[in-house]
């Protein structure tokens, strides 16, 4: 959900390093922090996709998953082979405890504001908040998602999201015109889990930026890895008598009620007794 004081790109979780040395301790807790971003916007991820996404060695990656998942950030996701064959495939995804270190204390203070909300002023009250606050992002987010196109919007829309840290992507799906806006963290994914009405707001405002009915596939609030919404970004015509091919030409109604067939393309047979 963007319930979220504007912010730029969320705070890595703070890593620990084998190394002594100061700048190694630098070089490797920056680079471990890249690593775990990457899982958060992608995840599930493979070591393979992140050395390619980071141009480091497989061996490298895998090291600093290892510790990632030392340090319970991390966790193996095993999903289905490709193809439906051989074994599955070996990815990671972003623990629970990854999503609560980068979001601080903030959701456990939100929780308790709209639980107070709640007792005092009854659950439509949190549905108001809900609405009022995502009209504040609307309004933010229009100024950027301006594209013509759906598929231009909704990449403007994952850019904006990642501005306010919730590592955004678009996933195109194989075979359709869809596409998934993905969002790899949500800083009060713990206050969704108990107010889904935050979520659903957030649901409308995105399907009148995008100017698309979107579907909302799976959230993080509720067990998901990733924030998945479904978006249709091309939905065809239906098509009219102007866009027949030339020379196609329509094909014959029906016959007449009475059973009569139609002779208007039969040639006229001369009057009997003439030649």
């Amino acid at each position: 959900m963007t319930i979220t004081p504007r912010a730029t790109h969320a705070t890595p979780a703070r890593l620990a390093s084998p190394r002594p040395a100061a700048e190694g301790v630098d070089h490797e807790s920056t680079t471990r922090a890249r690593v775990l971003q990457h899982v958060l916007a992608d995840g599930p991820v493979t070591a393979a996709a992140l050395a390619r996404t980071l141009d480091l060695s497989a061996a490298g990656i895998r090291r600093h998953l290892g510790c990632l998942e030392d340090d319970g950030l991390v966790a193996v996701h095993h999903g289905r082979p490709t193809g439906g064959r051989g074994r599955p495939a070996r990815s990671y995804v972003a623990t629970d405890r990854a999503h609560a270190e980068i979001s601080g204390e903030y959701p456990d203070i939100a929780s308790q504001a709209l639980r107070f909300l709640a007792e005092v002023a009854g659950n439509g009250a949190i549905e108001e908040f809900a609405q009022a606050r995502m009209v504040e992002l609307e309004e933010r987010y229009s100024a950027v998602v301006t594209a013509d196109d759906v598929d231009g919007r909704v990449r403007q829309l994952a850019d904006a999201l990642s501005a306010d840290g919730f590592a955004a992507s678009v996933r195109p799906v194989e075979g359709t015109s869809t596409v998934q806006l993905c969002q790899g963290h949500c800083p009060v994914a713990h206050v969704a889990a108990q107010f889904p009405q935050l979520c659903d707001a957030e649901a409308q405002v995105f399907s009148r930026l995008l100017g698309s009915h979107t579907q909302r596939l799976v959230t993080l609030a509720n067990g998901g890895h990733v924030c998945t919404t479904n978006v249709p970004v091309h939905v065809p015509a239906p098509r009219t008598r102007s866009d027949r091919p030339p020379g196609d030409r329509e094909p014959p109604g029906p016959p007449e009620p009475d059973g009569t067939p139609d002779l208007s393309d039969t040639p006229e047979r001369p009057m009997e007794g003439t030649r």
